[in-house]
């Protein structure tokens, strides 16, 4: 089963991508969780996300398009990146949820992957 994993960090987390002092910590701690990811073979896909400052959000009301600079909503968390792995079940992909850097200052949400649609 394919299960994506979203990982969502509080902005102090999103700070220390950029400061010299935690960079190394940060990006370790990511290296080393991505490097257990593919050594268990189980990445299908993934990519981090830059900081939510770069987002843009649209929205259609009334059939006009809105944009709003930033996230859609102000969160405590914001997404940060994600990937999507194959595992046996929704078990083995909590498992390597709670192994993510995230799981201990943000969190981690894990949802199943939607099967492709039927071609007729």
């Amino acid at each position: 089963m394919q299960f994506m994993l979203m990982f969502a960090e509080p902005a102090e987390t999103f700070v220390m991508r950029d400061d010299p002092a935690q960079a190394g910590a940060y990006w370790g701690a990511w290296t080393a969780y991505i490097a257990a990811l593919g050594q268990a073979g189980i990445i299908v896909n993934g990519d981090g996300l830059l900081a939510p400052s770069t987002a843009t959000t649209v929205r259609v009301r009334g059939g006009k398009r809105e944009v709003q600079d930033g996230p859609f909503a102000d969160l405590k968390e914001q997404l940060g990146g994600y990937f999507v792995i194959e595992v046996p079940d929704l078990d083995t992909a909590l498992d390597w949820a709670a192994r993510s850097p995230a799981a201990e200052a943000g969190s981690v949400e894990v949802r199943p992957v939607m099967p492709p649609m039927p071609q007729g």
